[in-house]
């Protein structure tokens, strides 16, 4: 029987997927402590998600006039702290509720990402799961020691072979490799753990790896490429994809591209869930959440979505003034996220969009497409206070 998938769209900070979040009058401020991180995870543990998942950037978003001060006083995501930590401090007040979160291929190495995620897997008893990014703009390269992010399609070809790499030591370990007999003085079977010796074009990586196999194998392998490129890494190795429709025709055609290209890849397009962003805003009566829903919009600033903005396409969009028609050079030149602009492109009916026109597009910084209506029956109270997205799937 097919059922949804719900998961818990978190990241490591002050805020949610909106950055004025903080600001909501509920909202709890103890974020940099793990009390604030394992209520949340109660209640979604409490709600039936499967999975709560956290988002991350290796960079303030800072590159809105090439500087930090207005993200930091206006708290537009500038505290990014390490979801794996985080993610531990969740695991442990919950024993259902599966766990992911964000890693770079661009910006990591092979060999360390696995035996993080493995480890990880192995201390939740197989509640892990690893988003899979190249990373998106040139504050990430910088903060890791390199001058500017690499193009989008070379990210992605270097994302294969990271992969491969991977999933090689993930299954280094036969199921039956541990033996741990004392009896016996035998450890594990040597000839049930194997090295790598991986050669290739961007990586090396020899092994044997150092972690066995957790209970379900490997950690759950989640992908949210939308461009051309990322599509086809998607469909070649995620178990769960996020994506993000923006109307009914298109969700279906997309769903079927999709679909078919998992499948093309020899997997089994019903076992890959593709997940699509949901903003619930509920309250007892209609009115209510409306009223929830206009509090919300009020706490949006421009500045946070001009930020976030030039964050994810690797564009300073301070360049131009609201009204100020893109180049095709410029459009051609914003090397972050591709479908984004690809998007705002289709979605204004322009070949050269404004400023203005990227902000009232995307909705970037605010709930696109909410979801407001009375519900039915009393939801678990939330102690967060934090506007929360909610990703659904089939």
């Amino acid at each position: 029987m097919r059922q949804m998938v719900l998961v818990g769209f978190l990241q490591a900070q002050n805020c949610t997927t909106l950055a004025s979040s903080w600001r909501h009058p509920e909202s709890r401020i103890d974020f940099t402590g793990p009390e604030y991180f394992q209520r949340i995870a109660q209640v979604l543990e409490e709600g039936k998600f499967q999975l709560a998942f956290f988002d991350d950037r290796l960079a303030m978003p800072d590159m809105y006039g090439g500087d930090h001060v207005h993200t930091v006083e206006y708290g537009i995501r500038c505290v990014k702290m390490d979801p794996l930590a985080v993610l531990m401090t969740m695991g442990a007040v919950t024993t259902r509720l599966g766990l992911g979160a964000t890693g770079s291929t661009t910006y990591y190495e092979p060999f360390d990402l696995a035996r993080r995620f493995q480890t990880i897997d192995l201390m939740l008893k197989g509640r892990a799961a690893w988003n899979v990014v190249t990373s998106v703009n040139d504050g990430e390269a910088m903060n890791m020691g390199r001058a500017v992010h690499e193009a989008h399609d070379l990210r992605y070809d270097r994302a294969d072979e990271f992969m491969e790499i991977v999933l090689g030591h993930w299954h280094a370990w036969d199921d039956d490799a541990l033996v741990v007999d004392k009896e016996s003085g035998l450890f594990a079977r040597g000839d049930k753990v194997h090295r790598l010796d991986h050669v290739g074009r961007f990586y090396r990586s020899r092994g044997p790896f150092t972690v066995p196999r957790s209970p379900q194998g490997h950690p759950v392998v989640i992908q949210a490429g939308s461009s051309d490129r990322g599509k086809r890494f998607a469909a070649r190795w995620a178990e769960t994809v996020f994506v993000a429709y923006h109307g009914l025709e298109q969700a279906k055609a997309q769903y079927a591209e999709m679909k078919q290209a998992i499948a093309a890849e020899g997997h089994d397009p019903d076992k890959v869930t593709l997940n699509t962003i949901a903003y619930p805003v509920a309250a007892a009566t209609k009115a209510e959440a409306e009223d929830k829903m206009a509090l919300i919009d009020r706490l949006y600033h421009e500045v946070d979505g001009l930020s976030l903005l030039s964050e994810a396409l690797n564009y300073d969009f301070a360049k131009k003034g609201m009204d100020d028609a893109f180049t095709a050079a410029e459009l051609a030149g914003m090397s972050g996220m591709q479908a984004m602009r690809d998007h705002v492109i289709r979605g204004s009916g322009k070949a050269n969009p404004t400023v203005r026109d990227f902000l009232h597009v995307t909705k970037r910084g605010r709930p696109g497409q909410a979801i407001v209506g009375a519900r039915k029956k009393s939801p678990t109270r939330w102690s967060s206070g934090s506007s929360s997205a909610a990703a659904t799937a089939t």
